[in-house]
């Protein structure tokens, strides 16, 4: 059975008072989203599937070919 990680980083971060997308914010020296994405790939051979919408083209450019960025246009969060 094939499973793909989905990553839930649309984000804006408000409360981070900050226009860095959330997920782009350094832990222990690395974006957020680094983290999320080495999980995936351990868990998983499928590429990660990650949902961006605050400043998409920044995350898209750290993220490279590690990840398939989808674009959530209009943000509507998770609930």
């Amino acid at each position: 059975m094939k499973v793909t990680a989905v990553i839930l980083a649309a984000g804006q971060g408000t409360r981070m008072k900050s226009d860095l997308p959330k997920v782009l914010h350094a832990v222990c020296g690395q974006p957020m989203v680094y983290y999320a994405i080495q999980s995936a790939r351990a868990a998983s051979t499928e590429t990660p599937v990650v949902i961006v919408g605050h400043r998409a083209e920044a995350v898209r450019e750290f993220l490279g070919e590690t990840a398939r960025c989808v674009v959530q246009d209009p943000q509507l969060g998770t609930g």
